[in-house]
């Protein structure tokens, strides 16, 4: 298990995805990333969840609408994490899979691509 600050977690993951392919990120729109930590009791366990309507069911979509959301979840990503390159690897991956379902993939898909 690796524990970090919220500073530098905000900014390991910042830097993962600035990292990240343009081609992966360039059409998000109104999309709120963050991270907290999940509450102890609450299941399932998470690494991350990806809150709004993926583009693959949106209808009207503008004005007024509330961004969606891609949360990380720092203390689950830590306690499986050894050490600070394995965090930011999880970080990644966490990510790239909450992106994918921005875009409308679920999780069979994600596992065919390595994203999950």
């Amino acid at each position: 298990m690796v524990e970090i600050s919220d500073d530098d977690f905000e900014r390991m993951l910042g830097e993962v995805f600035d990292a990240l392919p343009d081609d992966m990120v360039r059409g998000l729109e109104n999309v709120a990333i963050s991270f907290e930590d999940q509450p102890i009791a609450q299941r399932p366990r998470l690494f991350g969840q990806y809150r709004g309507h993926p583009l693959t069911t949106r209808g009207v979509y503008g004005f007024g609408e509330l961004p969606d959301r891609i949360t990380l979840y720092k203390n689950n990503l830590e306690e499986h994490s050894a050490d600070l390159d394995a965090l930011r690897a999880r970080i990644r991956i966490t990510l790239v899979h909450e992106i994918g379902h921005y875009f409308g993939l679920d999780d069979a898909r994600l596992r065919e691509l390595g994203w999950a």
